[in-house]
């Protein structure tokens, strides 16, 4: 399944983050589209339970491969175009471009934060709509007060307004009262002036914000980023570390002040479809905007890209109907006691524009990475800068298909299938093997699998089935690691 972030189609993707392996069955296009499907034979392997780019666990034994990370599904409207078709290295994270029919089943964008030129006209237009209605509202208000000045009203006074009602703890109300001042609104500038806004929160009293990777990824290199809080104080920020795969990222306040209140941190795995979610970030630019939904589906494989060019991000994401938009990016999905549940990252659309930006708008599926995952992969890019990624050290397909997860024949630029001496060979796996559950996961695809690897650490023990020549096996996998995104 693939999504948008916020903000531009992205072509579909595989119904799972690729897992990190040593070496994809085909070499792919670097630094391919978010929106194009992983390129044949691209290992996805060097990530582990989540794609971050930055955050460090101990390094593979293996040298970095070069075609991690993985390049984004093929570049095709939501839910529309061509399935992308390629091979990926297991926990490595390489995709390669193909061709079939929608791959991962869909095609997703990450909340893409909302391009700061374009925020201006958005909020003029609504400005404008906002003064026409409030004239015409104050003209017939003064008709009417003047009619009825003559008979005598019959209006009816409340004895309370909405500024004195007390706020029951759990209700909407309370959980965005307590929620939205931890809660900033990003703005992110290369160095050339390109950029946007995007959404984050407090993540401890040290200044460090959560946010996502794509959200930032304009200012990581010389650019000017700066987080602006509900109460109008703006701090300049700076890049602590991003992960590309995983798209979370970690910012930290300039002169941070001494007050700050970071937002408590749920259980994403206790988390059950059906439960209340608070969504909270800045659609469209429109700073502190509150939404509500409910958990739609869990462990939702999921490709998206911003369709600006960097490539795609995986994850096993929770699925919510509250309303995303492009600028919600990096923003809290709180459940209904005010605990962050999830990292709102990606959304399905139909279309790739509204009201005149040429950006997707919700339409009721959101994606949002579970916290469990981003707190590991944020706490690791504070104490390094740099991600880790969980591998079995396989390249396998990427290929649109409903019955597993195959270990291709060959790597990526000739390299063995398998590592020699990882994760994988230990186990007993070889070319051609098709893997079909992870612990208890069913897996139906290659990108399913590099989302389930994702969602572990490295050195976890997990038990792996699969067939091979007709015969259904399973055997122990010990997770191996990966540092970095490239």
């Amino acid at each position: 399944m693939s999504t948008e972030n916020e903000g531009t189609a992205v072509p579909p993707a595989p119904s799972a983050p690729p897992p990190p392996a040593d070496a994809p069955a085909a070499s792919a296009p670097q630094g391919a589209h978010p929106g194009s499907a992983p390129a044949a034979g691209h290992p996805y392997g060097p990530p582990a339970p989540q794609t971050r780019q930055d955050a460090g666990a101990g390094e593979s034994s293996s040298a970095p491969d070069p075609s991690w990370p993985p390049p984004p599904p093929p570049s095709t409207p939501a839910y529309g175009g061509d399935g992308g078709v390629g091979h990926g290295a297991a926990g490595q994270g390489g995709g390669a471009a193909g061709q079939g029919g929608g791959g991962w089943g869909s095609t997703y964008q990450q909340p893409a934060p909302k391009n700061g030129r374009r925020r201006g006209g958005l909020v003029a237009a609504v400005l404008v709509a906002a003064l026409a209605a409030g004239g015409l509202g104050g003209g017939l208000g003064y008709t009417l007060a003047r009619e009825n000045d003559s008979g005598g009203s019959t209006t009816v006074s409340s004895t309370t307004s909405g500024g004195n009602v007390k706020r029951d703890p759990g209700t909407v109300a309370a959980v965005a009262a307590a929620a939205l001042p931890s809660t900033v609104t990003i703005e992110a500038a290369s160095s050339s002036g390109e950029g946007g806004t995007g959404t984050g929160f407090v993540f401890d009293k040290q200044g460090h914000i959560v946010t996502n990777n794509h959200v930032v990824a304009d200012a990581v290199d010389g650019g000017n980023l700066s987080a602006t809080f509900p109460d109008g104080k703006k701090y300049e920020a700076e890049v602590v570390g991003n992960a590309q795969g995983y798209d979370v990222a970690v910012i930290k306040l300039k002169k941070a002040p001494s007050d700050l209140k970071p937002l408590t941190l749920g259980n994403s795995d206790d988390v059950a479809v059906g439960d209340s979610t608070i969504a909270i970030g800045a659609p469209f630019g429109l700073s502190n905007t509150v939404t509500t939904g409910i958990i739609s589906a869990k462990n939702r494989p999921v490709a998206s890209s911003d369709g600006s060019g960097s490539k795609a991000s995986y994850m096993s994401a929770l699925q919510t109907d509250a309303s995303i938009n492009p600028g919600n990016s990096g923003g809290p999905l709180l459940d209904a006691q005010g605990n962050v549940i999830g990292i709102n990252s990606a959304i399905q659309s139909t279309s790739n524009g509204g009201f005149g930006t040429g950006q997707a708008g919700s339409i009721g599926l959101g994606f949002a990475i579970p916290i469990n995952q981003a707190k590991y992969v944020a706490q690791e890019l504070i104490e390094t800068g740099k991600p880790v990624y969980a591998k079995i050290g396989a390249s396998v397909s990427l290929e649109d298909t409903t019955n597993g997860a195959k270990i291709t024949e060959q790597g990526v630029g000739g390299t063995e299938p398998v590592d020699p001496g990882g994760p994988a060979d230990k186990a007993g796996l070889k070319p051609g093997d098709v893997i079909t559950k992870l612990d208890d996961r069913v897996i139906d695809s290659g990108p399913t699998l590099i989302g389930e690897i994702w969602t572990h650490k490295p050195g976890d023990e997990v038990t792996v089935t699969y067939e091979r020549g007709g015969k259904e096996y399973t055997t122990e996998l010990t997770l191996g690691s990966r540092v970095g995104d490239s």
